[in-house]
């Protein structure tokens, strides 16, 4: 039963009107509709953010089944990097489903695999023999990363570190930092995972060199190098704040690990394609990881992710030791086919400069007149802004979810992360236009100033934004 309100529903993509436009409350009775669907159908653990019923998307907006226009600022979790419904998907995925929907890779081969895996090889950090494995998601991916990493060195035990999010598999729940909602009540977990501080300078004062020296301290006492087969992090951590490491702390991990034959393993899931205003957040940071992960913005939308790095190292596993059934599906490798040359050619690193520049200028001046947002970071168009206490700088988590519950009904989609569920994070697809991220950030700086008086709209208990996941 189709539950659309909309007597035709519009196509996405970029020729979609780039407006908010709220014609119901959020959620209008459409969404309702289906939302009492979902109750009745969906495992109650599937949570949702935004109590729509999207139809269509597309440049910078969300279009649900009421006829509300959202503006997007989230990308499905920075998925839909190059913007949803880009013609150039839409047109090679038509194309490769028409030839051929699925043989996989591992009995039938195609091109469209092989392509990708050279795209990566030539796209990732370092100028050194790559080579590259294909998955379906982020925490596939970083699985996989794993495996490969200990077949190589023949050691058991994997560092891990704080605030970090990896994924919702055994083994990457035991990765990830965060019990609530990814890991109570799920284990027991996957067994020599250990874990190190991380460097968060707002709220470790350390300087880069400094926070290294501690992680590197706690490793070889708890851990030992000679136990160690490899070190996970995320150049920029995503669910746990956003958190950007202070200058020199990845660099002086990485030469550790080198001096001590661990595989460095970069999760650029959420940081890769464009993201951080550099095709990696590795490159930003100056430094070539062993192994690179990645997911997310890599196919437009479809589901693909990948394992790159070092040739010896991808060559360590026995044959027919890594694939899957879907790892690296031909509609999939074609949309990311057609997602990695607009990444290439239209120059969309810069465009993640150029949002990311706005979206902190706008924060910034609302900082200065609000000292609950405590810190403003990011690189590119990956952005946070951390809520807090301004006597204590204790983190206020009411807060942030207060101004998202604010924002979302007054149609624009933002999401939280955090490690204490008080930092707004900002993902919007970089097909976006300046004059929607001006008005998103008109709206957010007029609901985080109702806040403070106790008058910004709320949505049901039942449409709360829940805690999001990578």
């Amino acid at each position: 039963m189709n539950t659309t309100a909309l007597e035709t529903v519009p196509v996405g993509g970029p020729t979609l009107p780039q407006e908010r436009r709220l014609v119901t409350a959020i959620p209008g009775p459409a969404s309702r509709a289906l939302l009492a669907r979902k109750a009745a159908a969906v495992s109650a653990g599937v949570g949702h953010t935004v109590p729509v019923e999207a139809v269509a998307a597309g440049g910078g907006v969300v279009v649900d089944a009421d006829g509300n226009s959202l503006i997007d600022l989230g990308s499905g979790i920075a998925v839909t990097t190059v913007g949803n419904a880009h013609p150039a998907v839409v047109a090679a995925v038509q194309q490769q489903v028409a030839q051929f929907t699925h043989t996989c890779f591992m009995i039938s081969p195609y091109e469209s695999y092989v392509a990708v895996a050279e795209a990566l090889n030539r796209l990732t950090p370092g100028d050194h023999e790559k080579k590259s494995a294909l998955f379906n998601s982020g925490a596939e991916a970083v699985e996989n990363a794993v495996k490969i990493a200990r077949k190589h060195t023949g050691r058991p035990a994997v560092v891990a570190f704080d605030h970090a999010y990896h994924g919702r598999t055994n083994l990457t729940m035991a990765l990830t930092a965060k019990a609530m909602p990814y890991k109570s009540g799920f284990g027991p977990f996957a067994g020599e995972v250990y874990r190190a501080p991380v460097s968060y300078p707002y709220r470790d004062g350390l300087s880069g060199p400094e926070a290294a020296a501690r992680a590197i301290s706690q490793i070889e006492k708890q851990v030992g190098a000679e136990n160690l087969a490899a070190m996970v992090i995320e150049p920029i951590q995503g669910e746990g704040g956003f958190i950007v490491p202070a200058d020199g702390f990845l660099p002086a991990l990485v030469d550790w690990c080198r001096a001590n034959g661990v595989v460095f393993i970069a999760d650029e899931v959420q940081t890769g394609f464009a993201r951080t205003g550099a095709m990696f957040a590795s490159d930003l940071f100056g430094i070539v990881p062993d192994l690179i992960t990645t997911a997310k913005g890599i196919a437009g939308g479809l589901p693909l992710a990948a394992v790159t790095g070092r040739a010896e190292i991808m060559d360590a596993s026995h044959l027919g030791g890594l694939g899957g059934t879907y790892g690296g599906n031909p509609i999939a490798c074609a949309a990311a086919l057609a997602a990695i040359e607009s990444f290439e050619h239209d120059d969309l690193a810069h465009r993640a400069d150029e949002i990311g520049g706005i979206l902190r200028d706008r924060l910034a001046a609302i900082q200065a007149v609000d000292a609950r947002l405590g810190e403003v970071r990011g690189r590119g168009a990956m952005v946070a802004a951390e809520f807090v206490d301004p006597a204590t700088g204790a983190p206020d988590a009411a807060l942030t979810t207060s101004v998202a519950k604010a924002c979302i009904a007054e149609g624009v989609i933002v999401l939280t992360c955090g490690t204490y569920g008080n930092v707004l994070r900002f993902l919007p697809p970089l097909s976006i236009g300046d004059d929607l991220l001006h008005e998103a950030m008109d709206v957010l700086a007029r609901e985080i100033d109702a806040a403070e008086s106790g008058t910004a709209p709320r949505l049901s208990d039942d449409d709360a934004p829940r805690p999001d996941a990578d």
